[in-house]
């Protein structure tokens, strides 16, 4: 094979890979800002009230915000949460909702998008449908 022709492969290679990575961190730029709007705007008042309710029915939670993250937390035990939070790993930015609740020994862990892309194609009605379906282990008694 002649040099010309892998080096023009290469340079069309590196030349791709630079442009896509420039788009990526672009695109989770814009997601990280958009979903730190959402955490403000919808998520973090979304909980607190979730959480006053549920306080109000004597079930003991807590809300946290951890690093661009909101998490509602059972006071009984840390394991026990719902935490939303902004996937930056893949090459479309991904707004995660994580579920962690124990029974004895049984851990159980669950992982859904909720969205992808756009931070601010979350509603308030499809987070609180989320939360409330979450929820259910937690207030089964």
């Amino acid at each position: 094979m002649e040099i010309s022709k892998v080096r023009k492969g290469l340079y069309d290679t590196m030349a791709r890979a630079k442009r896509d990575s420039a788009e990526r961190r672009a695109r989770t730029d814009a997601a990280t800002r958009a979903f730190d709007s959402f955490l403000n705007r919808i998520a973090v008042p979304l909980i607190r009230q979730v959480v006053n309710v549920l306080r109000s029915e004597n079930y003991a939670f807590s809300v946290s915000t951890p690093s661009s993250s909101v998490r509602l937390t059972s006071d009984k035990s840390a394991e026990d949460f719902v935490d939303i939070s902004l996937d930056t790993a893949g090459d479309l930015p991904r707004v995660m909702g994580r579920v962690s609740w124990s029974r004895g020994r049984r851990v159980v862990d669950v992982e859904r998008v909720l969205a992808s892309g756009d931070p601010e194609l979350i509603t308030e009605d499809e987070l609180l449908e989320f939360l409330l379906k979450e929820l259910e282990p937690f207030v089964e008694r």
